[in-house]
């Protein structure tokens, strides 16, 4: 180019061209025009500046016509390639969902059947214990009573010798000693009849004092302080006694008190303790009747009673502290801010509310509104009927995380047991525990 326009500088070019206005085929009449002048070449070089000019000016128009075109159509398809990416996602999504929920229903099937298993399982080790008992009492009578057989043989022979051997002479001697322990019997009698009657008198004098007494309290217009009636265990700790051990307290609206095991060491004292699990002494596996009106004794294993824990629910806002201890002598406990049950009507319902501690960080206990169900009366939530699966009474719900009064399970033997004493978010689903204590304290305390 360059030197083409270094000869257009010595030889300029004298002719003008003038582009056309718009013309429906542009390059083609310039072709036509350039056909006379072939042999100019300066103005051949202006009239191409000129007409690549005019070419990039028209192109620009439809250059941005076109790639906007291109814009929209690769919009459609991405939008058009989304919407078929959405549509297959949902159907995965679903047909995830129907494969988890087969999943699930076949694992719960199964484990009814474990579970159904075991029972049956439990049953008969049950029924060939009894059995054996049964033979080994046959057995140790039989041995028994030819044991008495013999030795009682044994006798009349050694009885016949002797009366072959003796002479008629001890007769007389043999009244006489009759006749010496009959006088004994007479002195004694007269003896025991005279000691009576002093303990009689004794007695009419103690029953004097204690009307005086009781005389003087009425007079007085109210009862003495160690006679106050306690509602709980705080009661009792409030008062002064401060050991743990059994005391008597009252309940509102209940014929006669209740004797309770108070706990004086756990978290300050004043528990009431509600339920206690330990060595397995006790059955738990009980009708409805008896969890209402309570069973054991306070001192070792024992349930207080529905009836009861409503009672003593009633009267004033509680707190329920649950203790727990494993097989590898691990502790923990779930601590409740707020407890109380329903009366029979409501079948005992349970009401919770604030979880803390150290037994997980969710609750195995549901917490609000679950029924208390026993082998005799189902009011959980379950078509399965939980406590006869599960055994005890408890607040199942459906089935739950949850239970504290099911089989006792020695060490070696708790592992794998869905109907043992369970706290889900502490040891698992079918780790059944070696201990638990449930307790109740008031809030205010």
């Amino acid at each position: 180019r360059e030197v083409l326009l270094s000869f257009a500088f010595f030889k300029p070019c004298l002719c003008y061209f003038l582009l056309p206005a718009p013309h429906p085929h542009p390059i083609v009449s310039q072709l036509i025009i350039l056909g006379g002048f072939a042999y100019n070449l300066p103005c051949l070089v202006l009239y191409l500046l000129q007409l690549e000019n005019y070419i990039v000016e028209n192109m620009k128009s439809e250059m941005a016509q076109i790639q906007q075109n291109a814009v929209q159509n690769h919009t459609a398809t991405m939008l058009e390639i989304g919407t078929s990416l959405l549509s297959q996602t949902a159907e995965q999504t679903r047909k995830l969902t129907d494969v988890e929920t087969q999943v699930l229903n076949q694992t719960s099937r199964l484990e009814i059947q474990l579970l159904e298993n075991s029972l049956s399982t439990y049953k008969l080790e049950k029924q060939l214990l009894q059995q054996t008992n049964e033979i080994l009492k046959i057995h140790e009578k039989n041995r028994s009573g030819l044991l008495y057989h013999i030795i009682r043989l044994k006798h009349l022979h050694w009885h016949q010798c002797n009366r072959e051997n003796s002479s008629t002479p001890l007769l007389p001697r043999m009244k006489q000693n009759i006749y010496k322990a009959r006088r004994r019997k007479v002195t004694l009698t007269t003896f025991l009849a005279a000691e009576a009657d002093k303990v009689m008198d004794c007695v009419h004098k103690l029953q004097l004092l204690l009307l005086k007494d009781a005389v003087v309290v009425l007079l007085k217009g109210g009862k003495r302080e160690e006679e106050k009636p306690f509602r709980d265990c705080a009661d009792v700790y409030q008062a002064g006694f401060n050991k743990s051990g059994i005391y008597t307290i009252y309940f509102n609206n209940m014929p006669e008190p209740k004797k309770v095991f108070c706990n004086m060491d756990v978290n300050g004292g004043g528990w009431t303790v509600i339920q206690h699990r330990e060595d397995g002494s006790l059955d738990f596996q009980r009708g409805w009747k008896e969890y209402k009106m309570g069973f054991g004794n306070p001192s070792g294993e024992y349930w207080l009673g529905n009836e009861f824990i409503f009672a003593i629910t009633s009267q004033r806002q509680y707190t329920l502290r649950i203790e727990l201890m494993d097989w590898e002598g691990n502790r923990a406990y779930s601590q409740y801010d707020r407890f109380h049950i329903g009366n029979e009507k409501q079948n005992y319902r349970l009401y919770l509310k604030g979880h803390t501690g150290t037994a997980g960080k969710q609750s195995s206990l549901i917490l609000h509104g679950a029924d208390f169900s026993t082998k005799d009366a189902d009011n959980d939530n379950c078509m399965c009927k939980c406590a006869l699966m599960l055994t005890g009474g408890w607040w199942f719900d459906a089935c739950g995380p949850s239970n504290l009064n099911g089989m006792f399970y020695t060490a070696g033997q708790n592992h794998g047991k869905l109907n043992g004493i369970k706290w889900h978010y502490f040891k698992g689903p079918s780790y059944s525990l070696r201990s638990t204590t449930m307790m109740i304290r008031p809030l205010d305390f």
